[in-house]
């Protein structure tokens, strides 16, 4: 029964099928992962995207975090005896985690208040007759209720008014009430703590040392900026309404007319509101609104790890890493076409050193030896002057077809102290595994950077002030999103590579590993029956995602499902061909009718998924890998003046604007009001990471080193 509520609430909320949704959630809970069901189970699901599926599984988890509170709220009533048929009703028909906890919180437990204090000395009663504010002589009431607990008329009449503000306090319609004002007039404040204005670390925050803005207009950025500072104890930070307002709406709904009991409530009603009322609900929107900074910040983190993650790969070539450097020279690593490490040294071409002809020397036979194709040269230190070296060195070499590509290096320092570099490199220091890692990461990124804590990218926004639990869920749906739209070769890929792929984790990724190590390389999917604890429920979820070049059956290495081959023969037989023909020939697929393929199992979504892959086996979704060159003579904030046009790469994209790298040791800033003609609302609009754009240098701040950039009105 709850299955069938749980489909219907998200079908609402989604707006979609609930029938597809119920089904969506069978699946779920059938242990399918999100990649395989978006790809392989599209007829269930009225061919939802992997977005979908995934804010389906969210809010499911929510509503069963819901319903347990609900069982939690039901028995703490029972216990209390205050459980009613209408409030049991109530609380069975509520889904929404706010009215639930405001329904509960008359009853919910509670240190000892004021409130209790007086319903303890006897005085409810007294404020149950103050509110209906009938009483012509209020202290004359107030009278009776004094005895040995309870001094004098004051003291009543005080205990009375704590009650009635608690009540006020924890009322349905008062807290929507100033919920409401808090919605559409909320204003947030940061203000300097004077005694540390001073402070060199608090000029980060300077920004926000007077600032106010309405919070519904405030973005997560700012937000986040804000709450950083507040921890760091250099901002104090509220968020505030007119309190006036609030004050008198609340009257108007709890004090009729005007007397001596109707005086007494509008102090307690003012009393409660600023006591309780509003100090309670100004929690409340600091969370909310913390939290939706979070998810706009997640979500700008997820959008740039899953462009990084789905870089143009290389390809498998013989390739030359280089991390550059000036004084500590260039460490230099050779890799085969699979990237296992060859050769290692380094070289000092640059000052101080400066041993230019022997780092030529070196270079020129190290790209001899070891036949390299093409040199990856980290993006930090040095970068561009050693390019320039590299570049003359290929010079001498005639007719070299070596491409040179600029690599990021975020995060390779962490790799290469990481326990994976550990055990991949136990002989070789750090500075050889950080060359490593930027050369394959020029092979195939998505390969390398599933190594790196995706925290440690830096791509994001404030990614260690946020939720991390959050954080850590999204981050990791995305890297499996992104190995499984890949594909992954399984008798190459690492098995950190692995454990992302559908329906496998760490222990079976390792499995693998080790049970191609013993017996060679996989000739066929269904081998991969034989790894140890790799059982039927994990070969389903995984087979379709993993290929195998130069298999003996050409769907192995496609994205068509081992559970489809005898559809796939049954086309190719009604061909009167074999399944390679099928592949090689496009009259023959051109001549398949799909719907007499259609069954109850499977629909034309499905027969569309075959036949784009028949197409293309194994076709790779990445966009090819494009060479890149910095403007000439263009080395240092010093060269650049304003109205420059430059060539930049894409580095980092936030909420605010877009961070473009242009060979001057410090990206510039691209505002979002700049990044196009047109009004943009999402920098992902126009802008993808590491995508080569063409800039106009519109301000220089060479004090700070701040370089302000624009993309308006550029022709290229």
């Amino acid at each position: 029964m709850e299955k069938k509520i749980f489909a219907r609430l998200i079908a609402q909320r989604l707006n979609l099928s609930e029938k597809n949704v119920a089904s969506t959630l069978s699946l779920l809970d059938d242990g399918c992962t999100i990649p395989f069901i978006s790809r392989y189970r599209k007829e269930r699901t009225g061919g939802m995207d992997e977005v979908q599926i995934a804010t389906v599984s969210e809010l499911h988890e929510q509503l069963k975090e819901t319903a347990r509170r609900k069982e939690t709220v039901m028995k703490t009533i029972t216990e209390l005896g205050q459980l009613t048929p209408e409030l049991e009703q109530r609380i069975n028909a509520c889904w929404d985690a706010t009215e639930l906890e405001d329904i509960y919180l008359p009853f919910r437990p509670k240190r000892r208040t004021r409130a209790q204090v007086a319903r303890e000395q006897g005085l409810k009663p007294l404020a149950e007759l103050l509110l209906r504010q009938q009483e012509r002589n209020p202290e004359e009431a107030a009278l009776r209720f004094v005895d040995d607990k309870v001094a004098d008329i004051t003291t009543a009449l005080h205990g009375a008014q704590d009650i009635i503000a608690e009540q006020v306090s924890e009322n349905e319609h008062s807290r929507q009430l100033v919920r409401g004002i808090f919605r559409r007039t909320a204003v947030i404040r940061s203000r300097v703590i004077k005694s540390k204005s001073s402070e060199d670390a608090a000029a980060r925050y300077s920004d926000y040392f007077d600032w106010e803005e309405p919070l519904r207009r405030c973005s997560s950025h700012r937000l986040l900026a804000m709450r950083r500072g507040e921890s760091e104890g250099f901002l104090r930070v509220g968020i505030v309404i007119d309190d006036d307002e609030a004050v008198a709406r609340l009257k108007g709904h709890y004090v009729h007319g005007s007397g001596p009991c109707q005086r007494l409530v509008a102090e307690a009603v003012e009393d409660g509101y600023k006591r309780l009322l509003e100090p309670a609900i100004e929690t409340e929107f600091a969370a909310l609104s913390k939290q939706q900074a979070d998810e706009e910040a997640i979500r700008v983190f997820t959008a740039n790890l899953r462009q990084l993650l789905l870089g143009a790969p290389l390809g498998q070539k013989r390739v030359m890493g280089i991390d550059p450097g000036f004084r500590t020279g260039c460490k230099v690593v050779c890799l085969d076409a699979q990237g296992n490490l060859l050769h290692h040294e380094a070289i000092f071409p640059h000052p101080p050193v400066g041993h230019r002809m022997q780092a030529t020397v070196h270079l020129q036979q190290m790209l001899s030896e070891y036949r390299i194709e093409a040199i990856a040269i980290g993006n930090g230190t040095a970068s561009r002057e050693t390019r320039t070296f590299v570049e003359n060195c290929l010079q001498d070499i005639p007719h070299h077809e070596i491409s040179v590509f600029v690599v990021s290096e975020d995060g390779a320092s962490v790799y290469s102290a990481s326990k994976t570099a550990r055990e991949e490199f136990p002989d070789e220091d750090v500075t050889v595994r950080g060359a490593v890692s930027i050369g394959r990461r020029l092979m195939d990124p998505l390969a390398e950077l599933v190594k790196i804590d995706p925290k440690s990218i830096g791509v994001g926004q404030y990614q260690h002030d946020v939720d991390q639990g959050k954080l850590k869920k999204s981050l990791d749906q995305t890297v499996e999103s992104c190995v499984n739209l890949v594909g992954v070769n399984l008798n190459t890929a690492s098995s950190h590579l692995l454990q992302y792929v559908s329906g496998l984790g760490p222990v079976l990724a390792r499995n693998i590993v080790d049970f191609r190590r013993a017996n060679g390389p996989f000739c066929s999917r269904t081998e991969l029956k034989k790894v140890p604890r790799l059982g039927p429920s994990a070969f389903e979820q995984c087979a379709g995602f993993l290929r195998i070049p130069g298999a003996a059956n050409p769907l192995d290495n496609s994205a068509v499902h081992p559970e489809r081959y005898a559809l796939v023969e049954r086309m190719a037989h009604d061909q009167q061909c074999s399944v390679v023909d099928l592949i090689r020939l496009k009259e023959k697929r051109a001549a398949i009718s799909l719907e007499r393929y259609v069954t109850s199992d499977v629909g034309m979504p499905t027969l569309t998924d075959i036949m784009k892959e028949l197409e293309k086996p194994g076709r790779d979704p990445r966009e090819p890998l494009e060479e890149f060159r910095f403007a000439e003579g263009i080395e240092s904030i010093d060269d650049l003046q304003e109205g420059m046009e430059l060539p930049g790469i894409v580095t980092n994209i936030t909420n605010f604007g877009a961070f473009v790298d242009i060979g001057v040791h410090q990206d510039g800033l691209v505002h979002v009001s700049q990044l196009a003609d047109k009004f943009v609302r999402d920098p992902n609009e126009v802008v993808k990471l590491h995508q080569h754009v063409w800039v106009r240098v519109k301000e220089i701040d060479r004090r700070r080193g701040r370089i302000s950039l624009t993309m308006r009105g550029i022709q290229r």
